[in-house]
């Protein structure tokens, strides 16, 4: 199926413009597709052996340290990575985590109530927050992203820790570029790299590349988002292995397991039906999830919707109909960014439209637009009657929870 200059996959919402990279095999199947059938193919029992295997030499039985550390946050799918680690492998971890500032109130308790639940020692690392304003409004207008510095955060400061803690394993969760786009097989069993980080989560931008002299950061803003060096990781030895080469991954069953054992909490949100997923953060399903839209032509819903069919819990036309339903829901939470940032949110939206991709949006006159994206180029929802579309997300709580909606940007404890 051709739209424009990209295919998309018969099966899912996905297109060949996918920024992770995609391919379509001969049946007009995507390779994130494809590589979601492993999932109903291998021995995960035996998978589960080998990961245990794997992880034998890291436990420290004399008591005075920690096996692994665990990046965490107040959503995703850290819950169920925690009981993996901790309650089946055993494991004593140090959990992790980079203070986004754009911190919902539900995030942190879910955080506290994450360390306590598991009985497990934290660590939060609080870049100095004048740095990171300035970070913001530098990506912001250099390639369009308030989130890098986040995405920066979470990706080094785990790493970090591993190198001056002498703790040389580390275990995330799923591999965002085998669950989307199938760029790996389970069986690679890849682990983390510097390469993918700095390509594809940092969107090609390590920490250097920002500073300039036409630009007013500095070698004090940047340098706790920088990578260990490689001499410093071969010394302690660090690796990082991903939970989902060993674990069938399904982010709604993990969620709902944990809600229902942990006390997990969830919410409801305008751009998507997902409310398990990026509680923690006012920003990432609203202003974050807009830019997405204007420069790649797809939001969040999307690879929540994709998601949801390769599990067997949509068609492909509800899925459609629910992208078409909430990719282009209001905002709700662009004042608070606005106040953080210091800025109008007129001056915002104008940095925003140059960040526009044009195969995707026509501006008709001036502050009008049309868009034009991946999911009004597919084909109709046919077989779709409008019925309500309802595959058992609930959102038990608000963004706020107990609070009047602002960001928490230190964190406090619940209960």
């Amino acid at each position: 199926m051709t739209l424009g200059h990209s295919l998309s996959c018969r099966r899912c919402l996905y297109t060949t413009s996918h920024p992770l990279g995609l391919i379509l095999d001969e049946e007009g199947i995507c390779s994130g597709c494809r590589i979601h059938e492993e999932k109903d193919q291998l021995d995960w029992p035996a998978r589960w052996e080998s990961l245990t295997r794997l992880v034998q030499p890291y436990r420290i039985t004399s008591g005075d340290t920690y096996d692994c550390i665990v990046p965490v946050t107040g959503a995703n799918d850290s819950y169920f990575i925690v009981h993996l680690i901790k309650e089946r492998l055993g494991l004593n971890p140090l959990l992790v985590t980079y203070n986004k500032y754009f911190n919902s109130a539900l995030g942190i308790r879910n955080l506290a109530n994450l360390r306590i639940r598991f009985d497990c020692d934290i660590l939060v690392q609080n870049v100095n927050p004048v740095s990171v304003r300035k970070i913001t409004r530098a990506t912001l207008r250099q390639f369009g992203s308030i989130y890098w510095h986040c995405l920066a955060g979470q990706t080094v400061f785990p790493v970090q820790t591993a190198v001056r803690y002498g703790v040389p394993l580390i275990i995330w969760g799923a591999h965002q570029g085998l669950e989307q786009v199938g760029m790996f097989s389970h069986e690679h069993e890849v682990e983390m790299t510097r390469r993918y980080r700095t390509d594809h989560d940092l969107m090609g931008q390590d920490p250097d590349m920002l500073l300039s002299i036409f630009d007013t950061l500095t070698e004090d803003d940047i340098w706790q988002y920088r990578y260990p060096a490689d001499t410093d990781l071969h010394t302690v030895g660090v690796r990082g292995i991903y939970l989902g080469n060993y674990v069938r991954w399904d982010p709604k069953a993990q969620h709902e397991q944990m809600a229902a054992k942990h006390d997990y909490r969830g919410a409801a949100f305008a751009r998507t039906f997902d409310t398990y997923d990026h509680v923690d953060c006012y920003n990432y399903m609203d202003v974050h999830d807009q830019i997405k839209l204007y420069k790649q032509g797809y939001s969040k819903v999307t690879d929540h919707a994709c998601r949801e069919i390769r599990h067997g819990r949509l068609t492909r036309s509800q899925g459609l109909a629910l992208v078409q339903q909430h990719e282009l829901a209001p905002l709700k939470h662009l004042d608070k960014f606005c106040e953080w940032l210091g800025v109008t949110e007129r001056s915002l939206q104008f940095i925003l439209d140059q960040h526009r991709d044009p195969r995707y949006w026509t501006q008709t006159q001036p502050g009008r637009w049309d868009f034009h994206g991946e999911s009004t180029r597919l084909d109709a929802a046919s077989g779709y009657n409008n019925a309500p579309i309802d595959i058992g997300f609930r959102g038990t709580d608000r963004l706020a929870f107990d609070g009047d909606g602002s960001y928490i940007t230190v964190g406090k404890g619940y209960p």
